[in-house]
């Protein structure tokens, strides 16, 4: 188990990402910042108060989409800078600077939808026939217009976008540059603990009173900064509640909604019937935990404990590699040629070092190729992670070879779909390619202890906690950090029951993640699971189903959520996918358990 969390400069960089084919250096970089700005100028000199033709609206449209190619290209390479480590100032001043240049960027451009929604619905058909790469982006102004604000009030949101972003800015810096853990005891031993190394590591030690202690060393710190991480977050909502209702929406959940072009009706059931259904199936799981690792009881710290610690192999980048690209091979020479591309290019970035992000992202810059973030350590379940940032990338790779870059982006609602998917594939290969009971329990427990406890739980609880925030909010409330520390305590305490203990610092899960700065991102992750659980079976009986997924992610945003899993064969405006795929976690947990009394009898 890796313990030393070591500085950037130390690390392989044969592990890292290569950044090169955003921008060879820094100097390149500068004079690509000043390009985008300099062509937002133009832009604005160009066309504003101009569009009123066809010809015209698509000339305009056309440079907007080299802008925004270049524009991303910049914001990209200051943003995976700092990911990689907060802790340089020279990165963290370089995404500063690229914030007040895109606010800028953002403001100059922000006339085009603005006065494209005040020209007559004639000429807009016409700009449709004649340019169809543009057809979507028009049809979608169309769609915002009744919540457009004046033009002007636009441009002074766009160019306020770095302070309207800065609460999710402060988060990342108190939690990844401020936040010091040092160390904690245990057994007496001194042991190191930060972030990454309680997420990774920590949560997963087999011995009781280590992982005990980590947890709450890991909550003490947490605690001490509750009250600063609250005052963000209350400063994120109340700017979305007043956002909601500057642009006439009724509630702030309608307005964030509205973005991932679903409504609440789809967003409740997901929340609503999981926290019901679900429920008993992981308590189930919860117990079998209990009993296999002989616990006095089950608490919260317990929770991401694996049925078989001893089993899961240590695997390193390389061999990941082919059980990956076996995996995944289903998807076709196409996708495993992207594959090898991201392991050869140097597309991951799979090192750990102080000041890097936590968990694991994909970032795909229209026009060079997706970049992933991991944090490597060693163990077989990484190729899950990875396979997941993979379906990311293998979206967006498709996406933009068929779209443009303003089709490429699926709602938010969808936009797991893919990923997830991805760990199904895994899980059925590795499955298929064995007898072992053993090795079929840790596949099972893995898809539970990550895949669907991840999505399913975590980030469903999150969004259960987060609805109830929104609530107070659109009531014309507010939240301190004591408020959300009750809510969240009591979403625990109403899907796990009196089966875990919710001990002291587990109310505070608030703090951990970032999605709650990402709209309603969280509830997304069980959406984009049912999706995939639906298609994975589905690839299993019908070999025309792959062709459909591959349809599915070269449409990249031109479809609604409904639309693209519709393409998928899988009806999400009712409750059947859903019900669907609680069925299938409680039968894998159900093998889990007798997989266990096989092999313990054995």
């Amino acid at each position: 188990m890796t313990k030393k969390i070591i500085a950037r400069s130390e690390v392989n960089v044969l592990d890292t990402w290569d950044l090169n084919p955003l921008f060879q250096n820094d100097e390149e970089f500068e004079v690509a910042l000043g390009k985008v700005s300099q062509m937002a100028v133009d832009l604005e000199d160009t066309y504003k108060d101009r569009l009123d033709q066809p010809e015209t609206i698509n000339a305009c449209l056309d440079q907007l989409k080299v802008l925004m190619e270049k524009a991303y290209r910049v914001a990209t390479y200051a943003s995976l800078y700092v990911s990689e480590d907060q802790t340089n100032s020279a990165n963290v001043q370089r995404q500063m600077k690229v914030g007040n240049a895109m606010s800028v960027f953002g403001s100059k451009v922000s006339f085009i939808s603005s006065q494209i929604s005040q020209v007559e619905p004639e000429v807009l058909t016409l700009a449709k026939e004649q340019n169809e790469g543009n057809a979507h982006y028009l049809e979608d102004i169309l769609r915002e217009k009744p919540y457009m604000l004046h033009p002007e009030v636009e441009r002074m949101l766009s160019a306020l976008q770095p302070v309207l972003s800065s609460p999710y800015q402060i988060y990342n810096r108190a939690k990844l540059a401020d936040m010091n853990f040092g160390t904690f005891m245990a057994k007496g031993e001194e042991h190191p603990l930060s972030f990454v190394l309680f997420e990774n590591e920590w949560e997963f030690e087999t011995d009781t009173e280590t992982r005990r202690a980590a947890f709450e060393a890991f909550s003490k710190k947490l605690g001490e900064y509750q009250h600063t991480i609250s005052a963000a977050y209350q400063t994120q909502v109340q700017k979305e509640k007043i956002l909601a209702s500057l642009r006439g929406f009724e509630s702030v959940i309608d307005s964030l909604l509205f973005e991932q072009e679903v409504d609440q009706c789809l967003y409740n059931r997901q929340i609503s019937v999981i926290m019901e259904r679900l429920a008993p199936h992981m308590r189930k799981y919860a117990k079998l935990l209990q009993r296999i690792h002989k616990l006095d009881k089950m608490t919260f710290a317990d929770l991401k404990l694996t049925v078989d610690p001893d089993f899961e192999p240590e695997i390193t980048i390389e061999q990941s590699k082919e059980y990956i690209l076996e995996g995944l091979s289903v998807l076709g020479s196409e996708y495993s040629e992207m594959i090898k591309r991201a392991y050869n290019e140097r597309w991951i970035d799979f090192v750990q070092n102080i000041g890097k992000s936590t968990g694991a992202f994909c970032s795909s810059p229209y026009g060079v190729h997706p970049f992933i973030l991991i944090s490597w350590t060693q163990r077989m379940r990484e190729c899950f992670v990875l396979a997941h940032e993979l379906g990311h990338a293998g979206h967006f790779f498709m996406a933009q070879q068929a779209q443009n870059v303003l089709n490429t982006r699926p709602s938010l609602y969808f936009i797991e779909a893919p990923s997830t998917m991805n760990e199904m594939l895994m899980a059925n290969h590795l499955m298929k390619t064995s007898e072992d009971p053993r090795l079929k329990r840790w596949v099972l427990s893995t898809m539970i202890s990550r895949t669907y406890y991840h999505n399913f739980v975590t980030h469903l609880l999150e969004a259960a906690y987060q609805r109830e925030v929104y609530r107070i909010i659109d009531q014309g409330g507010s939240v301190v950090a004591s408020t959300l520390s009750k809510i969240k305590k009591e979403v625990l305490t109403k899907f796990w029951g009196d089966t875990v203990d919710i001990v002291e610092g587990a109310e505070l899960t608030w703090m951990r993640q970032p999605h709650y700065y990402m709209g309603l991102y969280p509830y997304t992750y069980s959406a984009g699971l049912t999706v995939a659980t639906e298609v994975s079976r589905r690839l299993l009986e019908d070999p025309t189903a792959i062709e459909d997924w591959k349809n599915v992610l070269r449409a990249g945003g031109t479809k609604t959520p409904v639309e693209l899993a519709q393409m998928a064969k899988v009806d999400i405006t009712t409750d059947q996918p859903l019900l669907n795929t609680i069925e299938h976690i409680g039968n894998m947990i159900d093998q889990i358990i007798e997989l266990t009394d096989q092999i313990e009898k054995a």
